[in-house]
């Protein structure tokens, strides 16, 4: 009877396994780049803000007041189709993102803070009549300690991000552009890093019928918290973190 049991687990977690790692926009092929993160930060990332060390065996990215400005590391990887996949955990810290930038500017990103996790085009060219376009924006809970997952694919003209089990997607003539500098940027003190990779990619066959399950484009906006010390993910936090 007890093997029977075991044998039954034992197909549940492996069918939830599958389940879970089914294709969505994109299917993984050759992995780009992997490092779990697990080293002194150093080449070939570059570090332009902030404080980046190793501690407690992952990587931890801190603001430093005297940026007046988010810290911020970049690869220096120009990107075909791709998808990227990480853990971080917040430390303190207000805010991260994984953020891809255009030839000339900044180009997508997914921008997590403690209660809010957005998924978005970025404002291209700041000043100018591009804008930022929220994909969507899903009210969370994220406490300090605590491990996530986020996963994000580009191909064509279109983006997919994922953080746990939260799914968005949206499309932009942008994201045809090359997809440049893949990074993280990092709000205060501090937030940690763990188990990076870039893989490339091609479009799933399915996509259409992947595409038919999940919430359109805007369809999911959670209002923003209002009151002191609220956080303002979006576009304006984009702008402050490069």
């Amino acid at each position: 009877m007890k093997s029977v049991l075991f044998t039954i687990c034992a197909l549940c977690t492996l069918l939830t396994a599958n389940a879970a790692e089914q294709p969505l926009l994109a299917i993984p092929g050759k992995v780009i780049y992997e490092n779990k993160l697990n080293t002194q930060p150093g080449e070939p990332w570059k570090a332009a803000k902030g404080k980046w060390e190793l501690v407690g065996g992952v990587w931890r990215g801190s603001e430093k007041t005297e940026d007046k400005h988010g810290a911020v590391t970049r690869l220096p990887n120009k990107l075909a189709d791709f998808v990227i996949e990480y853990e971080f955990k917040f430390e303190g810290g207000r805010s991260t993102s994984l953020s891809i930038n255009a030839p000339k500017d900044h180009m997508a990103r997914i921008m997590i803070v403690p209660k809010f996790v957005t998924i978005q085009k970025d404002d291209n060219d700041h000043d100018g009549p591009d804008k930022a376009v929220v994909f969507a924006r899903f009210a969370v809970d994220f406490t300090d300690g605590s491990w996530h997952k986020v996963h994000m694919e580009m191909v064509g003209d279109t983006m997919l991000g994922k953080v746990d089990g939260l799914v968005a997607w949206g499309s932009n003539d942008l994201f045809k552009q090359d997809r440049m500098t893949p990074g993280f940027t990092v709000g205060g003190q501090s937030v940690d890093f763990r188990n990076f990779c870039i893989r490339e990619a091609t479009l799933n066959p399915a996509w259409e019928r992947v595409k038919a399950t999940l919430p359109k484009p805007g369809e999911k906006i959670a209002p923003l918290a209002v009151g002191p010390g609220a956080a303002r993910p979006g576009a304006k936090a984009a702008k402050r973190t490069k």
